[in-house]
């Protein structure tokens, strides 16, 4: 993967998959500490203490079409290579938590990509599910909460095309103001 916004999608998609009802996606850069935090939380079937110990073993998955899993190896490795680090902590019936800590200004670092396109896919793929994404820029914060929206919108879905349209130009113009 070359950004950063598709292990947040993958990751996100392990979380639909463990049928969880709210991811909570939070990408945190520091500037002043030179850091780039990347969280991932949900509520879904969590994993058993052998699942996780195989979590970041590329030939270990618990996906049935393929034999492989490679996102949380490859997140792993994106976070370690920079100097960052990879946690990852997980129960049954109570979810799933993976952070991934990244030296922001290392060469190796890669790009975050198209966040914006990262969670309105995955509101059009599981409008049902419930999303917090957060993203913090030093002191300043964008957030976004679907429970929120689906409230004020009453019986229109979120994956209504001008809904999704608004959510996506949203997005885009909170993370531009962050970086102001």
């Amino acid at each position: 993967m070359i950004e950063l916004a598709f292990h947040v999608l993958d990751i996100a998609e392990n979380s639909i998959r463990a049928e969880a009802n709210l991811i909570e996606i939070t990408i945190a850069e520091d500037l002043h500490r030179d850091r780039l935090v990347i969280e991932i939380r949900d509520n879904g079937r969590g994993m058993t203490n052998a699942e996780l110990a195989r979590a970041l073993d590329p030939f270990f998955t618990t996906k049935r079409v393929r034999r492989i899993g490679l996102g949380l190896p490859m997140l792993s490795q994106a976070a370690e290579i920079t100097g960052g680090t990879f946690s990852i902590e997980s129960a049954p019936n109570i979810g799933t938590w993976i952070r991934a800590e990244f030296v922001n200004s290392h060469l190796d670092r890669q790009p975050i990509g198209d966040l914006p396109g990262t969670i309105v896919a995955l509101i059009l793929a599981k409008p049902e599910i419930d999303i917090l994404y957060r993203h913090l820029h030093n002191e300043r914060v964008y957030t976004l909460d679907t429970r929120e929206i689906r409230s004020e919108l009453g019986e229109i879905p979120l994956n209504h095309r001008e809904v999704v349209r608004l959510l996506r130009r949203s997005i885009k113009e909170g993370l531009q103001e962050l970086a102001e």
